[in-house]
């Protein structure tokens, strides 16, 4: 069985930390103890990169650096359920230097 490299940018890392305090405001104590647990689980096993790529290709902004960390760590999937960065085409990854394909975490389990 073939083991997977997970990596992560600092830019993500203040995302993901962002979302988890809007979420407190919506989830109960148990329920944002068991997701920090999670995530710092999470962390343990991924790759920290700092990456100094600059892709300005996605409609939403806010995603393109999910894109550099992709070109920067030449990675061979993008796993996401965002709907701006799965409905970007392979040729225009493939014109901006980006070896990855986008998948939804469903295709990549299947593909798996």
């Amino acid at each position: 069985m073939q083991e997977d490299e997970v990596y992560l940018s600092q830019a993500i890392e203040r995302e993901l930390t962002e979302v988890f305090s809007k979420l407190s405001k919506k989830l109960k104590k148990e329920q944002i103890t068991f997701l920090i647990e999670k995530m710092r689980e999470l962390l343990e096993m991924v790759k920290k990169v700092s990456v100094s790529t600059c892709v300005v290709l996605s409609r939403d902004a806010k995603d393109d650096h999910y894109l550099s960390l992709c070109k920067e760590v030449e990675a061979d999937f993008l796993v996401t359920g965002d709907k701006d960065l799965l409905s970007i085409p392979p040729e225009a990854l493939k014109e901006n230097g980006i070896p990855c394909r986008i998948l939804t975490p469903q295709e990549f389990v299947e593909r798996v």
